[in-house]
């Protein structure tokens, strides 16, 4: 099966529209206020409405009111909501699309949470002090290698570039893989070249069986 592609951190129609035509199988509109990459319930409604209707759409959160959350959902169609704060499995458990919780990896200790939360996948980011995610840093893969023996759909994250994404999908063989930075001339600007370049390489490796 093909590898998942997910763009993050899409602010733009044109860069939502760029990551389709160029092959990705999701976007990531980003609902954290202090996130360079933050749109406001507008401007994430404005891009969802330009996307086609097979594009999933993933809402991503750091602490969001409940209310916050459902309000996204309905105003901008989410699929997805990915949940990146100290949210509680019972938090992410009630809404009524599927969900992802990201947990940052820091040693193997920190896949002891992991199955704490019965979220439809997990997904593996870098831990850097004060910062939570899109910050371009790669961590130990051989921790998510260990993560996939838990039994839910890892998504890979965390320093993915166009030129690394092929061996980190041969090496761990995630369901998914998500991009922020790696692909981006500047916080929150995609860079199409980039782009395509990453779900080239990506899709290429996960075809390619070795």
């Amino acid at each position: 099966m093909s590898t998942i592609v997910k763009i993050c951190g899409i602010t733009s129609p044109a860069d939502g529209l760029a990551a389709v035509e160029a092959g990705a199988d999701a976007i990531g509109l980003m609902f954290h206020e202090r996130s360079p990459r933050h749109v406001t319930m507008p401007a994430a409604a404005e891009i969802a409405r330009a996307l086609p209707p097979f594009i999933v759409k993933v809402g991503v959160f750091v602490n969001a009111p409940e209310e916050l959350v459902l309000r996204a959902i309905g105003e901008c169609g989410l699929n997805i909501a990915q949940f990146h704060g100290d949210e509680t499995p019972d938090f992410c458990a009630q809404f009524p699309v599927m969900t992802v919780k990201a947990f940052r990896i820091k040693d193997a200790g920190s896949l002891k949470a992991l199955p704490e939360y019965a979220t439809d996948a997990w997904l593996l980011d870098a831990f850097v002090p004060d910062k939570l995610g899109g910050t371009g840093e790669q961590f130990n893969w051989d921790f998510a290698i260990e993560a996939q023996k838990l039994g839910k759909p890892i998504f890979l994250a965390g320093g993915l570039t166009p030129e690394n994404v092929a061996e980190a999908v041969r090496r761990v063989r995630p369901y998914a893989v998500d991009v922020s930075s790696g692909v981006e001339s500047s916080p929150g600007k995609k860079d199409h070249a980039k782009v395509r370049a990453f779900v080239k390489a990506a899709k290429a490796a996960g075809e390619d069986g070795g």
